[in-house]
């Protein structure tokens, strides 16, 4: 298996390539499954990781690419909005054939993907996640390989209905944009980093007055990390914010989801499996 290695995001730099090249090569000698990382992937345009038409165009190469059997986002960061409609028109048969896996930022562009038919498109551990942890690396490479059930979110096992999972930010960012896939009757997982509980709540205040959100089956709530603080205390939990405006809109409140920014981070596959 050959897994190529796009980056559609911010910078990503040559060392973390290398710890990831060099997973792949201790851990999986006989080289049966292999990455690639295109050479766009290290390019640098202000906060990007190269212009918005070299990241498009690493991107379609690999994706049409018939050598490849997957594609891998490197990291996330910001970008891939940027790209993400620009790319759809020059993907071809090869493209529709790949699996695609990435979270974060990257859920930009799966949306995208998912929304025009894909059939192989899941959040789950980027490149950059990949030397942090043995588990989390395998993880990807048995998910990639074989869909391994171990890789998976465990919910998806005793729920038959099609299941997605995003960022919070990034969802929010998508509805209501040429982004945003038709998940009715969706399990919606989401996670979240880095943001201040007042901004968290705004966002699931928007998320959830969407018409388009309000016909998915439910929502679970993955980790929210690295909470910014803010003065005062905002007074309410993750979890209790997300059941608050769950309540508010009638959309079921399903529990936890195993997805998350961190190694722990679990394969969840777009759709029906």
């Amino acid at each position: 298996m050959k897994i190529g290695i796009v980056n559609a995001s911010s910078r990503f730099n040559r060392e973390r390539a290398e710890a990831v090249e060099a997973w792949f090569a201790t851990n999986i000698p006989d080289g049966s499954v292999k990455v690639v990382f295109h050479p766009a992937t290290f390019g640098k345009h202000g906060h990007f990781g190269g212009d918005d038409a070299s990241r498009a165009a690493a991107f379609v190469e690999y994706a049409n690419d018939p050598r490849l059997d997957a594609v891998w986002f490197a990291r996330g960061g910001y970008g891939s909005c940027r790209i993400a409609e620009a790319v759809l028109p020059r993907l071809g048969p090869v493209a529709r054939k790949k699996k695609y896996l990435g979270y974060s930022d990257a859920g930009s562009i799966l949306a995208l993907l998912y929304k025009a038919g894909f059939p192989n498109v899941a959040h789950g551990p980027m490149a950059s996640d990949a030397v942090r942890n043995d588990a989390t690396a395998w993880r990807v490479v048995n998910w990639l390989r074989s869909g391994d059930s171990r890789s998976l979110e465990p919910s998806l096992a005793d729920d038959p209905r099609p299941a997605v999972a995003f960022n919070l930010s990034i969802l929010d960012a998508l509805v209501g944009t040429a982004l945003e896939p038709d998940l009715s009757g969706h399990v919606l997982m989401l996670e979240d980093v880095s943001e201040p509980l007042y901004r968290f709540d705004r966002m699931m205040f928007h998320l959830t007055g969407q018409a388009s959100i309000r016909r998915v089956a439910g929502i679970r709530l993955g980790r929210v990390s690295d909470i910014a603080y803010n003065e005062p205390d905002f007074g309410l939990t993750p979890e209790e914010i997300v059941r608050y405006w769950c309540q508010r809109s009638g959309i079921p409140y399903l529990g936890a989801a195993d997805i998350g920014h961190d190694r722990e981070n679990k394969v969840v596959p777009f759709g029906a499996r």
